[in-house]
């Protein structure tokens, strides 16, 4: 780090993403990627032709995918915003909502805490219940902006809109923030709250459930004033912030959708599976409404468990932190790609013995 740099961003402590090998084949279960490629329909847009017109810039309003989202989600143009994955949509909204205070669960995303401190905001960290569960009430007339995942990550927990509603409705000054990353796997929209409130953001991706993570394609839903405050940001900051082929690949996913209905379908069939045998063997699991599976084994720590799958070829997240040292996050791959995890748990189970 030079001398140069801020000292306020010198002393931030950065987000560890999971880890990409380029070299050694591994089974990889670490990131919460989708376990099959994009739609044909997908593959077939990002031509030979899409990829002639890089010379030119992409469209800045993104026009044609939010008329898409629009549609797909029963809401207008206005009520959409686009971002360089769901990441850069959070940055934008803690610089938009977050500077005055934040509140989110202790356990959940690693990147919330430094997207505070990037502002100079120290967050509020509301602690899970003992079960790793919300409760509504804890976040109730906070007087600051709010940030719930729903299905939270990394324990895969919903949280019925019913009690979101609630949540917002007790912060009218305020904007309460849904992140939906997962919500494909078996959660429950909170964006017809948008119809009825003006405080509520509610986040998504393309890079879960839409097999689109290496393209970084993001969006929000929101009353027409937010996304006006997103706009504002981007064309402050980039405003030529999605790339010709990720809008032309996103657009395509869309109207595959019932391509990707069909694998999300299978792969929330595949966790419970994976859960149910790992329950089996004695491992303690949540029920996960993601595409992951948040457990552990009373016989083995979780670092060690992680240790012991990565020598054998699988790659698992171990995220420590004083509540969860003990719990390993195994994103849902393929049938195959589970049977041969579950073989894996199995022989480090037995050289217990």
């Amino acid at each position: 780090m030079s001398k140069f740099i801020d000292s306020c961003l010198g002393k931030l402590e950065e987000y560890v993403p999971g880890e990409q090998p380029q070299e050694r084949k591994f089974i990889k279960l670490n990131t919460n990627e989708f376990p099959f490629p994009p739609a044909p329909e997908v593959i077939a847009a990002v031509s030979a032709a899409e990829v002639g017109k890089l010379r030119l810039y992409s469209d800045p309003t993104c026009r044609i995918l939010k008329e898409k989202l629009a549609a797909q989600y029963g809401v207008q143009p206005e009520n959409v915003f686009v971002g360089n994955g769901s990441d850069e949509v959070l940055n934008f909204a803690f610089a938009a909502y977050c500077r005055k205070g934040v509140a989110f669960p202790d356990i959940s995303y690693g990147f919330y805490p430094v997207y505070a401190r990037l502002y100079g905001v120290e967050p509020e960290t509301v602690p899970l219940k003992d079960d790793f569960s919300v409760s509504a009430e804890d976040y109730f007339g906070k007087n600051k902006a709010i940030l719930i995942t729903n299905p939270n990550s990394p324990t895969g927990l919903l949280l019925p809109v019913s009690e979101i509603e609630r949540i917002v409705r007790s912060n009218p000054d305020n904007v309460v923030m849904v992140d939906e990353a997962y919500v494909d796997f078996g959660g429950e929209s909170a964006v017809p709250l948008i119809k009825k409130y003006d405080n509520v953001l509610v986040i998504g991706t393309f890079s879960k459930s839409r097999a689109l993570a290496g393209a970084r394609v993001g969006f929000a839903f929101g009353d027409a004033a937010l996304i006006r405050d997103l706009e504002k940001i981007k064309y402050c900051t980039n405003p030529y912030n999605i790339n010709r082929l990720s809008l032309v690949a996103a657009a395509a996913a869309l109207d595959a959708q019932a391509y990707y209905d069909e694998k999300d379908a299978l792969v929330a069939e595949t966790r419970d599976k994976t859960r149910a045998a790992l329950t089996a063997l004695g491992f303690e699991a949540t029920d996960s409404k993601g595409n992951f599976i948040f457990t552990k084994h009373e016989r083995i720590s979780g670092k060690t468990l992680y240790e012991a799958l990565r020598s054998r070829g699988i790659l698992v997240r171990h995220l420590g932190g004083e509540r969860i040292r003990e719990y390993i996050r195994i994103t849902v791959g393929t049938p195959e790609q589970m049977e041969t995890l579950i073989d894996k748990i199995k022989e480090i189970l037995n050289s217990l013995d």
